[in-house]
């Protein structure tokens, strides 16, 4: 789970500052004010973990990637290719990382949060390259464990530093190190030069994981349709237009996967468990999936919109509700310990059907399965003050803790970005409430009153005239 990001010179960030991530973070700001960047970059850093090419620093992207950041100079802030793209990421291990230096293996560093930080700049073709990256283990008192740096130096030299472990080349000719590998690797070739850097390869398993659990649910769903396509595949995710939400649905439900909303909750069968929370939203009475005929491979979701209505496709139903599925699906089909992205999930959704979506993403990061927490994390871009009332509110109510929330606003600040973080308290009252953070009210009732009194004004004139 993501606990910290912070990001300098990527598109309109010069400098985010240092990011809190808590199980449930949400990230409010008006058009243009850079939230989605934030996730971009993660979803950037992905697909380079998961491209072969691994002299590539920073995969940017084409029309079959992840997503497409343009040119180097287009992620660079001011497009300016001398300034540096940097990041930290830190995140929380689902279980403590043991590493062994085989010359002292009484003394194994042992921790479970790793940070990583690297820096990225163009080369002479414009192109992102590696200058040096950094990995440090800590415990959960933030005691530092073990800190390796890896880079190139201006004379081209790489180089490899580790504290407190002392690295010890291999006996025979002194070979120089391999330059590293993506924004993260150490290549085997350099590990391989020393008596004992073996371990050091566990950073970059651990960042591939990471990334491996990060999925994105972007704000452009696809339309519903009368019949859906499965042939009995594991999808990883609903897609990025939740093109897969269906497929993904059937997929739980074949896997016979049962999940609960909380501890000591009553557990239901997947299907049966997204559709009781969109019974609960208020958009539906019931809902299903059922295969057009037996034997095919082509299945249709029916819905009855509310009691005695009768069941229909979801194409003949509001359009809400097949926007707002894949968000429900995603929340709760994610894998254990693994960190969900979403743009904008309450669109096209009535202002109270928003208000309990809070609900059911509290329910996303604190649902058990198989007996165990899922630890699922949500990272929600979002405009809906009804979203956040009800959060408010639930903390108030103690159903959800303060720690386990964490809430930003973006705004544009002349040529830069700002990211505010909220500060809740366990009342759920914000402290360091935002001007305009949903538009300027008491300016909008003053106009209206304004106007009103002058209308009133004009038609006693005309009255009296």
């Amino acid at each position: 789970m993501l606990t910290h990001l912070q990001i300098k010179n990527f598109k309109a960030w010069k400098d985010t500052g240092p990011i809190r991530l808590a199980p449930l973070t949400v990230i409010f700001g008006a058009n243009s004010a850079g939230k989605s960047s934030l996730g971009h970059l993660l979803l950037g850093l992905k697909q380079t973990a998961l491209l072969t090419d691994r002299r590539r620093a920073l995969h940017l992207g084409d029309v079959n990637s992840l997503i497409d950041l343009g040119t180097f100079a287009d992620c660079l802030h001011g497009h300016d290719l001398k300034a540096k793209l940097e990041f930290t990421l830190g995140w929380r291990l689902p279980q403590a990382a043991e590493l062994r230096d085989p010359l002292q293996p009484k003394k194994p560093y042992v921790g479970n949060r790793i940070q990583l930080e690297s820096v990225l700049r163009a080369d002479g073709r414009g192109l992102p390259e590696l200058e040096r990256f950094s990995y440090e283990l800590t415990d959960d008192q933030g005691a530092g464990q073990l800190r390796v740096e890896h880079g190139v130096r201006e004379s081209g030299k790489a180089y490899l530093d580790a504290e407190p472990m002392k690295l010890l080349m291999k006996q025979g000719r002194k070979w120089p190190i391999e330059s590293p590998e993506k924004f993260y690797r150490f290549s085997d070739v350099t590990l391989a030069r020393y008596q004992n850097a073996d371990s050091l390869s566990e950073f970059a398993l651990e960042t591939e994981r990471l990334l491996a659990g990060l999925t994105y649910l972007g704000p452009l769903r696809d339309y519903p349709k009368r019949t859906y396509s499965w042939a009995g595949d594991i999808v990883p995710d609903v897609g990025a237009k939740g093109e897969f939400a269906i497929a993904a649905l059937l997929a739980a439900a074949q896997e016979k996967r049962m999940l609960n909303r909380g501890y000591r909750r009553k557990r239901e069968r997947f299907d049966e468990f997204i559709a009781s929370w969109l019974r609960d939203l208020g958009v539906i009475q019931s809902f299903s999936v059922k295969p057009v005929g037996s034997g095919r491979k082509e299945y249709e979701v029916l819905v009855r919109a509310s009691s005695g209505a009768p069941e229909v496709k979801l194409t003949d139903v509001g359009f809400g509700v097949s926007q707002v599925l894949p968000a429900l699906v995603q929340a709760f089909y994610a894998p254990a310990n693994s960190t969900v992205w979403m743009e904008q999930p309450e669109i096209h959704l009535h202002p109270q059907v928003q208000a309990e979506l809070a609900d059911a993403f509290i329910s996303a990061v604190q649902a058990h399965e198989g007996g165990q927490p899922r630890n699922v994390q949500l990272i929600v871009e979002s405009h809906s003050e009804h979203f956040l009332m009800r959060l408010q509110r639930r903390i108030a109510e103690e159903m959800i803790h303060p720690d386990d929330v964490a809430v930003y606003f973006a705004r544009r600040g002349g040529r830069t970005l700002d990211l505010e973080a909220l500060r809740l308290d366990m009342y759920g009252d914000i402290e360091n409430w935002p001007d305009n953070f949903f538009g300027d009210e008491m300016a909008e009732i003053a106009a209206r009153t304004q106007a009103a009194m002058t209308r009133r004004i004009k038609e006693r004139g005309k009255e009296g005239g």
